[in-house]
């Protein structure tokens, strides 16, 4: 007897009330991304991605308007952990929308690497990032920082500890 295919998963759809609790979280409740002016463009359980717009607080090199490597470190580090809560969120969709959320208590960077290929001159910025593996406690990320045009300007990977 020929075993029957396992039939595919339905995707994960984040509802509307979730997608709000993160960009609330992103923007408002994380400080330091008030200060960077990180904007949640959007979360799927498989990507995050966020907008940072040029001000004069993010220059690091006045002759060239340059965005400073530390905003740009810490964009990356956002965003990976942003990834790293929709990961959980998908794993765990039979739970309530609390109780999901509650699972980001314990979200910490362990390690941080970043990679600066080009010079971030430009008006804005988009940062995305994705998680290369979510085990029990230690979550794995991939994040790229680009200016408008797409050109890749930044990559970072980090881990995150989940538990």
């Amino acid at each position: 007897m020929t075993p029957k295919p396992a039939a595919a998963a339905a995707p994960v759809v984040f509802e509307p009330e979730f997608i709000a609790g993160m960009r609330q979280l992103t923007e408002e409740l994380i400080s330091f991304n008030k200060v960077l002016g990180l904007k949640l463009v959007s979360v799927t359980p498989d990507e995050a991605c966020a907008r940072l717009v040029m001000k004069p607080e993010l220059i690091g090199h006045f002759a060239y308007q340059r965005i400073h490597g530390g905003a740009i470190s810490a964009a990356l580090d956002s965003i990976g952990g942003v990834a790293v809560m929709a990961a959980i969120a998908a794993k765990h969709m039979d739970e309530p929308l609390a109780q999901r959320m509650q699972r980001f208590g314990r979200l910490g960077t362990i390690d941080l690497r970043v990679d600066f290929l080009r010079q971030g001159i430009g008006e804005a910025f988009t940062v995305r990032g994705q998680v290369l593996r979510l085990g029990s406690r230690v979550a794995s990320t991939r994040m790229e920082f680009l200016a408008e045009d797409g050109t890749l300007l930044s990559t970072g990977a980090a881990a995150y500890i989940v538990s």
